[in-house]
């Protein structure tokens, strides 16, 4: 017999905690598992609450909320149920996790997996915020990057043969470093078409790229004259 309580209705007066649309259509249909859901949008509410920038949520946070951990325990320990949850959650792609070290013991940071606290991230790990009490920061949970198709349908819409095509056309003459960065570049401007992306990446293998890496002997990092003599007559439209 359960012992929850009969929620009465929500009061005429309230706060509200927005969450994306997105996660309603693409998130929501995939979540399978009840812990990693409640965690989700506790996050969700958690990080609209707090001020700072840029706003992320500990580990220790999340453990010590007592009607989160409340929510999410079963016969199993409540540990077991909260970092399997988050794990999901980082795994799916709906938050990001940094490892920190903070008074000689490890933990992890949660941030949501949006295009400014990706940026954040990268700004923590290069030195350019600086958090206070944490004394080093371990490098961000590495999953696969996404490929070219992730990306296509991430940020512009549902593939179509023929853009799959052109996408596998671009995917074997740019290096992936180029082809995220020029998806980053045209979604910041909110110019989502394969049209606009392919531009980009036609003008940086003609002009080159100033991010310091063209030139060096990778294979990805070759440089734009390279292209254009190996590549050139596919780059023409």
């Amino acid at each position: 017999m359960s012992n929850a309580r009969e929620f009465r209705g929500f009061p005429s007066r309230t706060n509200f905690t927005p969450v994306s649309n997105s996660f309603f259509s693409a998130l929501l249909p995939q979540i399978d598992d009840l812990a990693e859901l409640k965690v989700t949008l506790h996050i969700f509410w958690a990080l609209y609450r707090k001020k700072d920038y840029p706003k992320f949520i500990t580990y220790s946070e999340l453990r010590g909320d007592e009607a989160l951990m409340a929510g999410i325990q079963n016969s199993s320990t409540d540990e077991e149920q909260l970092r399997p949850a988050l794990e999901k959650a980082v795994k799916r792609g709906t938050l990001l996790s940094l490892k920190v070290e903070k008074d000689d013991e490890p933990g992890e940071l949660y941030f949501l997996n949006s295009e400014k606290d990706q940026r954040a991230i990268i700004q923590i790990e290069n030195g350019e915020i600086v958090l206070d009490g944490i004394i080093r920061i371990e490098p961000a949970s590495t999953e696969e990057k996404p490929n070219i198709f992730t990306l296509y349908e991430q940020h512009i819409g549902l593939l179509t043969p023929m853009i799959a095509e052109d996408l596998r056309e671009a995917e074997n003459i740019y290096p992936a470093s180029w082809i995220e960065d020029a998806f980053r570049e045209a979604v910041s401007l909110n110019k989502r078409s394969w049209r606009y992306i392919s531009r980009i990446l036609e003008r940086w293998a003609s002009e080159g790229k100033n991010d310091g890496r063209t030139g060096e002997n990778s294979k990805e990092d070759i440089s734009p004259t390279e292209y254009i003599r190996k590549y050139g007559h596919l780059t023409r439209r």
